[in-house]
């Protein structure tokens, strides 16, 4: 699967291009008492600082610090302007986001188009950006994976009778976000390669 080289994904950030000398290297906003007992910070303050901490850690979608700002009391025009700078700054990127959950997600753990497509979902990705992520995983591609995950499954299963391996291993698939058609394909043709290895070790190995 190629990445779209067009979107880097953003890297977790110590800091906004412009920023005051007033910023603490954890992310907090200023207190009044550090200020010297002066007002307190205004909303976009502390609105950037709540997004840099959590941008330290990891990327994260604009829909995600967004939940986060409104959830710390966070007035929706101030969460809207610093938002904007920071996608402005390049430090959101939803398309990045997306790119790099795919690449991760089904590399490392084995997930179909659909399931890739259900998690972007719940994080705010828009529906557009999903598509375009989703779109760099073809059928070969999710077919290759689809087969590995059962072969390397496929063992665990050995001692239980075909039909309960079939639903085994054809549910695990689906878990995954694998279309049942697919799953049921690949797991009974992994069966029945399996059989024949079987039925050509017992040809060649010597009678006891």
């Amino acid at each position: 699967m190629t990445r779209r080289s067009e979107h880097p994904v953003p890297e977790p950030v110590r800091d906004l291009p412009g920023a005051g000398a007033d910023d603490r290297t954890s992310g907090d906003a200023p207190s009044p008492s550090r200020a010297g007992g002066g007002a307190p910070p205004r909303p976009e303050e502390q609105a950037r600082a709540i997004c840099l901490r959590l941008l330290t850690g990891s990327p994260r979608t604009r829909k995600q610090l967004a939940d986060a700002l409104a959830k710390r009391g966070i007035p929706a025009e101030a969460a809207e302007e610093v938002l904007s700078r920071f996608e402005d700054a390049g430090l959101i990127d939803d398309a990045a986001f997306a790119d790099a959950w795919v690449e991760s997600r089904h590399h490392g753990r084995g997930l179909a188009r659909r399931a890739l497509a259900r998690e972007l979902r719940t994080k705010g990705v828009d529906s557009t950006l999903i598509d375009e992520a989703v779109g760099q995983l073809d059928s070969d591609q999710e077919e290759r994976t689809a087969r590995e995950l059962v072969r390397r499954k496929l063992r665990a299963t050995r001692g239980l009778d075909r039909e309960k391996r079939l639903r085994r291993l054809a549910g695990m698939l689906a878990r995954k976000g694998y279309a049942e058609g697919l799953a049921l394909r690949v797991v009974r043709e992994a069966l029945e390669e399996e059989g024949e290895d079987a039925e050509l070790l017992d040809h060649w190995l010597p009678d006891a």
